[in-house]
């Protein structure tokens, strides 16, 4: 008998893990990643000549309560039609009987990634303020992401933002008797990411959903009967604090790194990421107008100006007009000596 070698077995292994897209407009490509629900592959749409990411539940899975909690991320996913999140093109049952969705596939990298590379802090500034506009129109319909992080968020070729892994949100109002027990795909797994590797930062199962580093203390202990958009905000500021220093929340930041970010960025923070959810941004559209006021030079509301503050601020706006003026009045002091 010959013994297959590694390689072979390998291989093998490879087309038996590949689901029978046969009678479909889909051909796969190659595998993208895979997690606790579901596998993530790249395709080719035959109907629309255009690759696609398709996300296929586990066969282990499809008689158990994944399956509702996979269709309901697809249902999630199509009631938010935003630039910043990725669309959803198709859904639909394979002859196996597992379910599967087809979405966009984008090339890019993931925001843990991308901020790797350093950047001017009004640049990310704007990125930061591209994923609260994604995260405030879910808000606006009534649905929190639960799983906010660095990981969950692309940034494409173009520097278009993306906001992932919607398995874990939950609409506002359509409460579940109990929540579902699972663990989530590899964050990112809808994209033909261009880096390897993990975050380090695996969702955690059971009662208590969501990442430890990103989730406000009452989504960390399990109280999701009282979670609301000021969950994602605790995210987002958790999110900012990794933008503007690199670091994760509650990691040792070295001084310097402290200093990276300015005062008022650092009060936006604190009042994002408050352990009372009461003292928190409403939602992510108000964190987005402080960011908006900072960049403008503006008073941001969650940091009250001194006023050496205040005059230095409005000395910094109008630098070129007094530069200008100073000018002025130096030259006609000239003239005026020079004439007598």
């Amino acid at each position: 008998m010959t013994q297959l070698s590694d390689r072979a077995l390998s291989r093998l292994q490879s087309i038996v893990d590949v689901p029978d897209f046969e009678g479909t407009r889909y051909r796969i490509l190659s595998k993208i990643a895979e997690g606790g629900m579901g596998t993530v592959f790249r395709a080719h749409d035959s109907s629309l000549d255009r690759e696609v990411a398709l996300k296929v539940m586990d066969d282990s899975l499809q008689e158990t309560q994944f399956a509702e909690r996979m269709q309901q991320e697809a249902q999630v996913i199509a009631r938010l039609e935003h630039p910043g999140i990725v669309p959803i093109h198709d859904v639909g049952i394979l002859p196996d009987g597992r379910m599967f969705y087809a979405m966009k596939l984008v090339q890019g990298e993931r925001l843990d990634v991308f901020c790797q590379t350093a950047r001017a802090l009004p640049e990310r500034l704007r990125l930061f303020q591209k994923i609260c506009e994604a995260v405030a129109f879910a808000h606006a319909q009534n649905i929190i992401h639960r799983d906010l992080k660095p990981a969950n968020i692309m940034v494409g070729a173009f520097g278009e933002v993306l906001v992932m892994d919607w398995g874990l949100a939950k609409i506002l109002g359509e409460e579940k008797a109990s929540e579902t027990r699972m663990a989530m795909p590899e964050p990112g797994a809808a994209f033909q990411d261009k880096t390897d590797g993990g975050s380090g930062l695996a969702t955690q199962v059971g009662a208590v959903l969501g990442t430890p580093d990103y989730m406000a203390p009452e989504q960390a202990r399990g109280e999701n009967n009282r979670l609301d958009q000021r969950a994602d905000v605790y995210a987002l500021g958790a999110i900012l604090q990794f933008v503007l220093t690199g670091s994760h929340p509650f990691q040792k930041i070295e001084s310097q790194a402290k200093d990276k970010a300015p005062k008022r960025l650092q009060a936006i923070i604190r009042h994002a990421m408050a352990e009372p959810r009461e003292q928190r941004y409403a939602n992510a559209s108000e964190l987005a107008a402080d960011i908006e006021r900072f960049l403008n030079d503006e008073t941001v509301t969650a940091y009250r100006d001194n006023p050496f503050d205040k005059i230095w601020r409005w000395l910094l706006r109008y630098k070129f007009l007094i530069f200008i003026v100073l000018i002025y009045m130096i030259v006609r002091v000239l003239l005026f000596y020079l004439m007598r």
